[in-house]
């Protein structure tokens, strides 16, 4: 018989989920008794697998950020965990490319953001070098990040549940958490799921799309509503796979948390091409016609929406031209690699990002993280959290641990 109570339980089965799960069993502080709770009949259903698969080097992140330390420390944990199990990994490397002058200070600020978050190798390369690295592109600048990589993030979920079921923690899919209570003595939370009651002495939210409800759920406010974005991709066809020998990303608009369509050679050699990033109406929809009344409706009732709305019309039109029209989207690709012609991509697949919106209409930029009385809530993790799970899992337990010894 399964037990049903215990010191942690974590809410969500993806990277970050799984992550923190394996940090609480690796900590050797005291034993903890763990369950991880995934709503999904399998784990790593959202995000953690409709990614694009960039282990990602740090180039982008405020310097003192949660963001820039833990995807540093988070990528040189994902690649020695990948090469200890055993999963495909490659380091490719990046170009950052600047296509006109006009770009160019905001290279020099991704230059300098990179060498206070200590990127190795990173450097700067002018137009002629960029045409060895990556002969098809063009531009005036670019930054080499040899530390970028590329893995199947689902493998790696994978890898890190067989280590936490090998440590003797419960993984429970088909349990959504619905409600939590106080037990009698007050001493544990009563979890309701629809896999049935559990009780913890502590919650940790990892639930990534729905992490704001399940903290609402909770008692807490998290302060944000979760956004659903949508990113599409293309992907080239297999005799045009030799325009792209690397990663190659624009320069991106400091104002928003996205990187711009972009190349991926992944880890199976494919090459993706994406994603713009449109508003979605299901938080767990990844095609155009996936609708959830009740999302919309929290959505379009929640005033930060409305804000963000306001300051950044004029990028979600550009955003949602690219999702409607195939010219639209080639010819943000072509920026970077002008050779690149329509019949030269087919539609790929898509991800749901889960964006945070505070009340005053501003996109998060960092990773947030709330607690509750016997609660801690990861209210805001989009990428780079695949690249820096291992990290964010380290903080999630040390911060738990903090929690269970008071």
């Amino acid at each position: 018989m399964s037990r049903a109570s215990f010191d942690v339980a974590v809410a969500g089965g993806g990277l970050v989920g799984l992550a923190t799960a394996l940090a609480l069993l690796d900590q050797r502080e005291r034993d903890v008794s763990l369950v991880l709770l995934e709503a999904e009949p399998k784990l790593a259903a959202h995000q953690s697998s409709h990614n694009s698969g960039v282990i990602h080097a740090g180039l982008y992140y405020r310097p003192g950020t949660l963001k820039a330390q833990t995807c540093r420390d988070g990528r040189v944990a994902m690649y020695r965990f990948c090469a200890d199990q055993g999963v495909p990994h490659k380091r490719v490397g990046k170009l950052v490319v600047a296509v006109s002058s006009d770009e160019l200070p905001r290279l020099a600020e991704l230059e300098a953001r990179g060498r206070a978050n200590g990127v190795d190798g990173l450097r700067r390369v002018e137009a002629a070098e960029l045409r060895e690295i990556e002969p098809h592109a063009t531009g005036v600048a670019a930054l080499w990040v040899p530390e970028t990589g590329v893995v199947a993030f689902a493998d790696v979920a994978a890898a890190i549940a067989r280590e936490v079921r090998a440590r003797g923690g419960d993984i429970r899919t088909s349990s959504r958490v619905l409600a939590t209570r106080p037990d009698g003595a007050g001493s544990e939370l009563v979890i309701t799921t629809t896999g049935g009651d559990v009780r913890a002495a502590l919650l940790i939210n990892c639930a990534g799309l729905q992490a704001d409800r399940l903290a609402r759920a909770c008692g807490v406010d998290p302060g944000v509503l979760i956004v659903p974005f949508r990113g599409e991709y293309y992907e080239l066809v297999p005799d045009r796979r030799d325009l792209v020998r690397h990663l190659i990303y624009p320069v991106p608009d400091p104002r928003l948390p996205f990187l711009g369509v972009h190349f991926t050679r992944t880890i199976d050699d494919r090459v993706e091409a994406g994603p713009n990033a449109v508003l979605a109406l299901k938080r767990e929809g990844y095609r155009g016609w996936d609708v959830s009344p009740r999302d919309i409706a929290e959505t379009l009732s929640f005033g930060g929406f409305w804000r963000m709305a306001a300051r950044f019309a004029r990028t979600g039109v550009a955003e949602l031209a690219r999702s409607l029209s195939k010219r639209a989207f080639v010819s943000a690709l072509q920026r970077l690699v002008p050779s690149l012609r329509a019949e030269d991509v087919v539609p790929g697949g898509s991800g749901v990002r889960a964006q945070a919106i505070d009340r005053s209409g501003r996109l998060l930029d960092d990773f947030c993280i709330v607690e509750g009385k016997r609660s801690i809530h990861v209210v805001n993790a989009p990428s780079p959290a695949a690249t820096a799970s291992l990290a964010i899992g380290r903080h999630l337990a040390a911060r738990a641990f903090e929690r269970l010894r008071g």
